[in-house]
């Protein structure tokens, strides 16, 4: 399927990528000019800080992108998860010691890029897996792999927000206005 914008012919994908590369970047300026210490910085009443959440969008991405590939089987049972996998999980939302700003953004620009050409080579946007077992999703439920991109791009907008505000408590600075 191809659309036509301003006389600029584009195809679904590449609107998809550039929409999700739009979230992306919106994300990744938040960060701009922080050291390690800031990013790891809790400036709300929240657990997040800036380089956790690219680090939860960074494996919130390749899960889905590996859901794309491979159906339910390459995502976590959540019904089955024990309090050590949650907070395992948990440190997904935070930096850790040793950890950079630039080493976790560098992984989420791989990450991006991977997504990127996985996009670009599949042989169809339409092909479907079961969503894997969570509560909050509806049982016997199927993602397109569209969908499954779609909700890659919401969920990257959605935390490039919560970075934007995390980032104006921190120092003032905000990615728009």
């Amino acid at each position: 399927m191809t659309y036509t914008t301003h006389d600029t012919v584009t195809d679904e994908r590449t609107d998809l990528l550039e929409a999700l590369a739009k979230q992306r970047y919106f994300l990744r300026f938040t960060t701009r000019d922080l050291t390690d210490e800031q990013a790891g910085q809790r400036t709300t009443v929240s657990e997040l800080c800036l380089g956790g959440l690219i680090k939860h969008v960074t494996s919130a991405e390749r899960n889905w992108a590996d859901f794309i590939r491979n159906g339910p089987t390459a995502m976590p049972d959540f019904t089955a998860m024990t309090e050590a996998d949650f907070a395992r999980r948990a440190d997904e939302f935070r930096m850790l010691p040793g950890e950079t700003l630039s080493g976790v953004l560098a992984e989420y620009a791989e990450v991006a890029r991977r997504t990127d050409e996985l996009v670009a080579a599949l042989p169809d946007l339409n092909a479907a897996h079961p969503l894997p077992k969570a509560p909050w999703f509806e049982a016997d439920a199927q993602w397109s792999a569209r969908r499954t991109l779609l909700h890659i791009t919401a969920e990257t907008a959605q935390h490039a927000g919560h970075a934007d505000i995390i980032r104006e408590a921190l120092d003032g600075a905000k990615s728009m206005g």
